[in-house]
């Protein structure tokens, strides 16, 4: 019996290996291949104003999306962890609806609600615009990575001993007092790791932002432009650079994390 669970842990040993080195050489090979063959392409797509701006625009937006699934995400995660109430595993189900459906029926959804006669979109064009613009697509990265913030945050939550938090209301503290002197330091690995996760999937999303707002344009919508006019070489140089930028972000992160 022993030698068939070593067995086993070397297969999966093996299997582990085998999809972790797959996926380091389906990332790095357009990298590598950027800088053998393509660097004066590379340092050329560096310089381009329209490029960087497109970067700096994704990333600024998916931040921003983000700091928005901050504010209402902690308080509805910590519902989640702490209370119990009719319709709540409806509630978990919609929270986590967008992972599973295609990203083009993401897309569809937003853009019937967010456009210029849609249910949001109307009533609130005389003073803020969703379509083909800098809110759509922040509304499209919002909607799409609120589920990888919101999660892990109520996960950190339930990890909380419940008992610490009536401890600090026994002392004197405040529902809220005990909440953000207790909860949140205790479970702020959990925030982090849920402002990361919610920030990259902010960056990666493309086809809500397409169908919401193709303009102003952000990375992936630029890349796929170049793409259709320009094939791989017109594509590439751009793929790597937010490629690297985001491999810089995320080391950081993880870095301040620790």
């Amino acid at each position: 019996m022993r030698i068939k669970q070593e067995k086993m842990l070397i297969f999966f040993c093996m299997l582990s290996f085998f999809i972790l080195s797959f996926i380091i050489i389906v990332l790095a090979e357009p990298i590598f291949s950027q800088f053998l063959f393509g660097l004066n392409d590379f340092f050329s797509t560096c310089r381009d104003p329209e490029v960087l701006s497109c970067i700096g625009l994704t990333i600024g937006t998916s931040f921003l999306a983000t700091g928005i699934a901050c504010l209402f995400g902690i308080p509805l995660a910590y519902i989640l962890a702490r209370k119990e109430f009719f319709g709540k595993r409806m509630v978990e189900s919609v929270i986590d609806l967008p992972i599973m459906v295609p990203h083009m029926v993401a897309g569809i959804a937003l853009f019937s609600v967010f456009n210029r006669h849609g249910m949001i979109g109307a009533p609130f064009s005389p003073i803020i615009r969703f379509f083909d613009a800098i809110p759509g697509i922040v509304v499209a990265m919002l909607f799409v990575s609120a589920p990888f913030f919101i999660n892990p945050v109520r996960e950190g939550f339930q990890s909380v001993d419940p008992h610490l938090e009536n401890v600090a209301r026994s002392l004197g503290a405040s529902e809220w007092k005990a909440f953000y002197k207790v909860t949140v330091p205790i479970a702020y690995r959990y925030i982090l790791s849920g402002i990361g996760m919610s920030w990259g999937r902010g960056i990666s999303e493309f086809a809500a932002v397409l169908l919401l707002a193709y303009y102003p344009m952000v990375a992936s919508t630029l890349i796929y432009e170049r793409f259709l006019m320009y094939g791989l070489a017109g594509s590439r140089p751009i793929a790597v650079l937010l490629m690297l930028i985001c491999l810089g972000i995320f080391l950081s992160f993880r870095s301040v994390r620790r």
